[in-house]
């Protein structure tokens, strides 16, 4: 594929994929404002608590073979249906194992409402592995417009339903069904979008096909879902009788997450589609992974210090005084959010140059460290743990730079020349923007003043310097420009 081609290629799917995501996290957010003033704590804290067997399991299903027919050219119908066969029983044989341990996670977690909880919400499932093949589809195709409107369409309906149940209330089954709602739509619009059904045929010799990379990604999936989701269920645990300080947690994790899991999930959908196809020039790839890693350090910086700047205000006005608790998780927790985004890059590009093995390292001792440090701040509480999150992430970011910069000559110090400039730029924006906002005193006004502050001297700031984002946006606006008047 050409420079321009695949340039194009890469805008309208970074468009689209963002839209998406954007969108999903928009009625997500409307959704959970109304939630989160109904609903209590403890009953987040419920859901918080089963989120490491619902990531666990979901991932078990996919057991790797739908990301190994991403990163494959060519994919016989016959390979689509064995796989799709193999998700859909493996997920009915994992929820009946789950349904039958509910009551022993129940007396794990110190809660009964669990057991009847979990029973129903592994249901979801089953939903999901219903769809991963059309999923995958769409994703070869590069249509991810489909994508948008199958998932927002789903969500909508998921969340209108739940305000409703919530509204008229049912408690935690209002979350339960937020959960199965979303998964039967999406699915059931994935299979009348794509038109894809499976042929009547299974194949032992072809699922075998894809272990060599699978068995690598679905060992690394599974540690990635264990430990990210792992939180919730020690807080669980190691506490008895402290499911509101699960649904503190656990909702200060999501929403300090929504910025950076928009722009972690439109850039590695864009990586998974763009790295393979150069994945042999690795002069090219050094390149593009540059560019990647500049325009995320543009957007995720001030976004991030911004959110810890406006926190206590903002969960205030939108979830009410109830929810003040999880105003200092969510300030640490940004500190580690901010940076995510550039590991979720790189470890595309270890699939694309099908380095499992690099993937699966990486992952290990990445996990590894991550016991040693929960090991090491657990006596210090919660917010210790939350501390322990953030070193880790700053650890694993370093490790896959010196991979990377074994595998195409991008070092960590070409990182930091790239990142550097934009992180300094938005803590100075923040930094004004807090001694600009110390004496307001309403909400509206400190989230209004603090926004308008940052972002204005932050694109001031990057003008003046020069930086390569805004001078890439330059070019964007004009080439936008001229297609008009040649109309």
């Amino acid at each position: 594929m050409t420079e321009p081609t695949l340039k194009h290629k890469t805008t309208v799917s970074l468009f689209w994929s963002f839209l998406d995501k954007f969108g999903q996290q928009l009625i997500n957010l409307g959704s959970s404002i109304v939630l989160m003033r109904i609903l209590e704590p403890s009953e987040y804290g419920v859901i918080g608590a089963l989120a490491v067997f619902i990531a666990f399991s979901t991932l078990l299903i996919d057991s790797g073979f739908t990301r190994a027919l991403l990163n494959r050219k060519q994919i016989s119908p016959k390979e689509y249906s064995t796989v799709f066969y193999f998700n859909l029983v493996f997920s009915g044989v994992l929820y009946l194992l789950l349904f039958a341990s509910a009551p022993l996670i129940a007396r794990m977690f110190h809660e009964p409402r669990i057991e009847p909880v979990s029973r129903v919400l592994f249901l979801a499932l089953i939903l999901n592995a219903g769809g991963m093949i059309q999923q995958t589809l769409l994703t070869k195709r590069a249509d991810f417009r489909g994508m948008t409107r199958v998932n927002l369409a789903a969500l909508l309906i998921a969340a209108t339903t739940a305000i409703i149940l919530a509204v008229n209330g049912y408690g935690v089954w209002a979350l339960v069904a937020q959960t199965l709602l979303y998964a039967f739509f999406r699915t059931l619009f994935l299979w009348l979008y794509s038109r894809w059904s499976p042929l009547r045929v299974f194949s032992l010799k072809l699922l075998r096909s894809f272990a060599g990379l699978s068995n690598k990604l679905v060992l690394t999936s599974l540690i990635n879902a264990l430990f990210n989701n792992i939180y919730p269920a020690i807080i669980a645990f190691f506490y008895p009788h402290s499911m509101k300080q699960v649904g503190y947690y656990s909702q200060a994790n999501k929403y300090q997450e929504i910025p950076f899991s928009i722009l972690s999930n439109t850039f590695r959908s864009v990586s998974m589609l763009i790295l393979p196809e150069i994945n042999d020039q690795t002069v090219r790839l050094k390149r593009v992974v540059s560019k990647m890693m500049k325009s995320l350090a543009f957007l995720s910086f001030p976004i991030g210090l911004l959110m810890i700047l406006i926190a206590a205000p903002a969960f205030e006005f939108l979830f009410r005084e109830k929810w003040l608790p999880a105003v200092p998780y969510f300030r640490v927790l940004c500190l580690a959010g901010m940076i995510s985004p550039f590991a979720f890059v790189l470890n595309e590009l270890f699939i694309a140059r099908e380095k499992a093995n690099y993937f699966l390292g990486v992952e290990i001792i990445r996990r590894l460290m991550l016991v040693l440090l929960i090991a090491l701040l657990f006596r210090y509480g919660i917010m210790g743990l939350a501390s322990s999150w953030v070193i880790y992430t700053y650890l694993t970011l370093i490790i896959s730079l010196l991979l990377t910069g074994r595998l195409i000559g991008y070092t960590l110090a070409n990182f930091v020349r790239d990142a550097l400039p934009y992180a300094c730029l938005a803590f100075v924006s923040s930094g004004a923007a807090w001694l600009v906002t110390r004496g307001i005193t309403g909400h509206l006004a400190f989230i209004a003043v603090s926004t308008t502050v940052t972002g204005l001297l932050y694109l001031l700031l990057c003008r003046l310097f020069r930086l390569e984002m805004i001078r890439e946006i330059d070019q964007w606006m004009s080439g936008k420009k001229r297609k008009r008047k040649r109309r």
